[in-house]
């Protein structure tokens, strides 16, 4: 198949720039909103009919070169026993954090196609209805991204309960990193055997680890998740946010692609990754506010950084925000090919 995404994966010439976004199934689409107005997001997430219905929504409309699975990175955590809420305007609530030994030894390994067969059948669906125009992205959130929430119990801004364990009692840290980067593996093989053509790996909170503790703690588990899936022949993705300091370390983790946000110039971040790597990136989510043409202008830049390299796939440093104006969005496409148009 010769997709202009899955070509950029693997650094090969294609005729334009590829593009998809992170979120681009979303609260921003009105079309999204109506379903949501529906049903509860969990309930979205573990329908097929509905998940799959979702995934596609932004294809038709944006024009983009990929599709990505409508799931949430918290779903298998449910089958390895955590009690996991959507909390209206609170975003994901563990009612069972995970802080100590106990509670570590207490989760299960999973079977995917017993605890998360919904998203495994709404990707069946979705490359059923794709029909090859596109090829779609399956994904798992990263083991450290993961822990940080079991352990949290929602989101954080400091991370203290996290790095707490880490430097206190490392071997239940490890532990649980060990535990997760199997859960996360069958996942992503699970889903790859379901018809996912490449993955990503959603390590969103890594930015808060310094490079010494990033190596130290989690970067092996990082690793052993994609070394681990290398048989399956696709490309995979690894993505962070607030990165900057880590891209060397990130590379290390063996990636075929790496996400960068937009606190890093996309020329030197290459730069300093070599040529051996793809880059995905790295428009800053808020300039899809901006008037067309800063808009014009800061997608040029982008372009013009990467500089038809082979291997530049085009997105944004972190998902779509819920106010975005979707005129915006398409005209980020239309942009994006036009103006790398090779």
């Amino acid at each position: 198949m010769n997709h202009r995404f899955l070509k950029a994966c693997k650094r090969e010439a294609v005729d334009c720039t590829p593009v998809w976004f992170m979120r681009q199934a979303g609260r921003y689409m009105a079309e999204y909103r109506a379903i949501r107005q529906k049903y509860t997001l969990l309930t979205i997430c573990k329908t097929p009919e509905l998940a799959a219905q979702v995934t596609l929504q932004p294809v038709e409309k944006l024009g983009v070169d990929a599709a990505i699975i409508f799931a949430d990175i918290l779903l298998p955590v449910e089958g390895m026993g955590i009690q996991l809420e959507f909390a209206q305007g609170e975003g994901p609530v563990i009612h069972n954090p995970i802080r100590d030994k106990a509670a570590v030894e207490a989760l299960r390994l999973i079977e995917p196609e017993e605890t998360v067969p919904f998203t495994l059948e709404a990707i069946r669906i979705v490359r059923r209805e794709l029909n090859n125009r596109i090829p779609l992205i399956g994904f798992a959130g990263a083991p450290f991204t993961l822990a940080s929430y079991l352990i949290e119990g929602g989101h954080s801004r400091d991370y203290v309960l996290t790095k707490s364990m880490m430097y206190k009692d490392l071997e239940t840290w490890r532990s649980l990193m060990a535990k997760l980067a199997r859960v996360v593996t069958v996942y992503l093989r699970s889903q790859i055997r379901a018809g996912a053509q490449a993955v990503q790996l959603f390590d969103s909170w890594i930015g808060c680890l310094s490079p010494g503790d990033y190596r130290e703690y989690v970067l092996p588990f990082s690793r052993q998740v994609i070394q681990n899936l290398r048989e399956e022949n696709v490309p995979i993705i690894h993505f962070g946010t607030g990165t900057a300091a880590l891209l060397e370390l990130m590379r290390e983790a063996g990636s075929d692609v790496i996400g960068v946000d937009w606190r890093v110039n996309i020329d030197e971040a290459w730069n300093r990754l070599g040529d051996q790597v793809a880059i995905q990136g790295n428009l800053d989510p808020v300039a899809l506010f901006a008037p067309l043409p800063e808009l014009r202008k800061r997608i040029k830049e982008i372009l013009q950084r990467a500089g038809n390299r082979p291997g530049h796939i085009f997105n944004l440093g972190h998902g779509i925000l819920p106010q975005t104006p979707v005129e915006n969005v398409i005209a980020t496409v239309e942009m994006v090919h036009e103006l790398s148009r090779r």
